[in-house]
């Protein structure tokens, strides 16, 4: 399919082939891309740590683009955005809340995955009336089991992949099962389907201040959910080591309008793994 074909008028249908635009806004020029069709309430995902807008799954974005306008974008300080990356969730999830905005747009649902489902859970708290929906998977909530140890799992599995010449995420998103095994490399190939116009890698700094938000995220009292009110998806692998999957369970539990998807033989990527099954369950979810 050749691109002319893949835009047509002015609209992405192939997350690969969506150009990387920019808006500046409260001081910062965000980098996002922007596909699927016009209509309808926009879903905007968030994503996850030391991920940029390459990070995500193409079967996944294209997946719910074939239905909704998708919106994906690098915050501040990573990728190709401007300014340097808050410490704290709270900061970035105000920075995405000024890009939305930015954007003209006054609703919006939200898919956050991991880090991206915890600024997610914040800015469905701080401003209630820009988000209608919300997908939080393979993330959990401030104080939650084992999130401080995100820090310590990240390093370890960085240093394990060096030594094994593979990715981190192969360890840190996939269970270690043949099933998980090649989920993880199938995965991973499909984030190098986009040839051209690729995102700049997160930088070191970037990711170090992500982490010591997870951190103070996991050291967190927990918050009052019960005041969010909005539908929620709640999606996960059931051996999630990086967020363990008791902290879906949890947020389900917590959150009066949530319905909780888990995955089996699947890990932190588990809506990855799952790719046609989270989508389905995640259209219909939204469309209702």
């Amino acid at each position: 399919m050749t691109d002319s074909q893949e835009a047509r008028g002015d609209v992405v249908t192939s997350y690969k082939n969506a150009p990387t635009r920019t808006i500046t806004a409260g001081g910062v020029t965000f980098a996002y891309r922007d596909l699927g069709p016009r209509s309808g309430t926009p879903v905007v995902f968030i994503t996850h740590l030391a991920a940029v807008l390459d990070n995500w799954d193409p079967r996944v974005v294209d997946g719910i683009a074939a239905k909704r306008r998708v919106i994906t974008f690098d915050n501040r300080g990573v990728g190709a955005s401007t300014g340097s990356t808050p410490r704290t969730i709270q900061a970035m999830a105000k920075d995405a809340v000024t890009f939305i905005r930015a954007l003209g747009l006054e609703h919006v649902d939200i898919h956050g995955f991991s880090m991206g489902g915890m600024i997610a859970q914040v800015i469905v708290q701080t401003d209630p009336q820009l988000v209608r929906k919300l997908i939080l998977s393979g993330t959990g909530p401030a104080g939650g089991e084992g999130i401080k140890n995100v820090t310590v799992l990240s390093h370890l599995d960085t240093v394990r992949a060096l030594f094994t010449l593979q990715d981190p995420k192969q360890f840190l998103f996939f269970t270690r099962t043949a099933n998980g095994r090649r989920a993880g490399k199938e995965f991973l190939a499909r984030l190098k389907e986009r040839t051209h116009g690729r995102d700049k890698a997160i930088s070191l700094i970037s990711y170090s201040n992500q982490l010591k938000a997870i951190h103070r995220w996991g050291l967190e009292k927990p918050h009052d959910l019960s005041v969010v009110k909005q539908p929620v998806l709640v999606a996960n692998g059931e051996s999630d080591r990086m967020v363990p999957t008791k902290n879906s369970h949890d947020l389900a539990r917590r959150l009066p309008n949530s319905e909780l998807v888990i995955y089996p033989d699947a890990g932190h990527g588990g809506i990855f793994q799952f790719h046609d099954q989270f989508v389905e369950t995640a259209l219909e979810f939204l469309e209702r």
